[in-house]
């Protein structure tokens, strides 16, 4: 699950040291906006010994680098043989970009290295525009990530909390991972003050098919982690369809309803989802 992805700054030893206690889903050690040029070099050497001493548990371990021209070809040939599970690669805008990137990984690569997975931030229009090419341009995408503030600064409008700006982008982002058979990972809720607004914000890209949630705070982790839980009800429902459709295969019907509706294909593979999240989540 990748629920939610938390953004560590990679030259804060603290949090680097910790990040595995926080409880996301994944952690970001970052290289990239939380570093300043003048602490580059220290991040990512401090990254890299923390990938290979370091326990993370069953926290996935992502490290965002930095764009070609500004280090990343460095970051890329010092962070990948410490063995992280995936790079997020920022300002992607073309399938050439994540390509470029993916060689580049498997010459760092060690033998016997598990191999690195790739996670496309989406900054641009130009990138929003080319999610579906990107998110199919290598076996290693696993996920597309939404950035939103580099989005709105290039699109010239304000951020909002609303994010009616941003309804188009996220839509089109969930919809080309869906596609792509790969997650979709929503931008940072920034106001970590604004408790309601980030529930509100969840569900919204929630109901648009995301399957989580970059954050910026430790605190945001247990309120997306509680709304992407299924409900009782919602389980409930998801056994009585299971039920039903096992029952009538056994009598050969033909037609089978749950509350006076058909279910098809779509309605089981729902239900199969909801009880395979609730079973990993140990709700049954």
């Amino acid at each position: 699950m990748r629920r939610t992805l938390l953004f560590l700054p990679g030259n804060n030893p603290g949090n680097v040291q910790n990040g595995g206690i926080f409880g996301a889903d994944g952690i970001i050690l970052d290289l990239e906006d939380a570093v300043s040029p003048s602490e580059k070099d220290s991040a990512r050497n401090l990254v890299a010994n923390a990938l290979r001493n370091i326990h993370y548990g069953t926290c996935e371990k992502v490290v965002r680098i930095n764009p070609l021209i500004s280090g990343g070809e460095k970051d890329i040939q010092t962070i990948v043989p410490c063995q992280p599970d995936a790079l997020m690669l920022p300002k992607i805008e073309r399938a050439e970009d994540v390509i470029r990137q993916v060689e580049l990984i498997e010459k760092a690569e060690t033998n016997g290295q598990k191999p690195v997975s790739v996670m496309p931030l989406l900054e641009s229009p130009m990138g929003v525009s080319q999610a579906l090419e990107i998110a199919l341009s290598s076996k290693r995408v696993v996920a597309l990530c939404f950035g939103a503030e580099d989005y709105t600064a290039a699109l010239g409008v304000p951020r909002t909390k609303a994010g009616k700006e941003i309804f188009v982008a996220r839509s089109m982002i969930a919809n080309a991972a869906a596609a792509a058979g790969v997650d979709s990972i929503d931008t940072p809720f920034t106001d970590v003050q604004d408790e309601e607004g980030l529930v509100e914000d969840v569900r919204l890209m929630k109901s648009l098919g995301f399957k989580g949630k970059l954050v910026i705070n430790p605190r945001q982790i247990d309120t997306v982690h509680e709304l992407y839980a299924p409900t009782t009800k919602e389980i409930r429902w998801a056994q009585r369809v299971i039920s039903a459709l096992d029952e009538g295969r056994a009598k050969g019907t033909g037609v089978i309803a749950v509350d006076g509706k058909m279910i098809d294909a779509p309605i089981e593979a729902r239900a199969k989802r909801i009880l395979q999240l609730a079973e990993m989540l140990h709700l049954l």
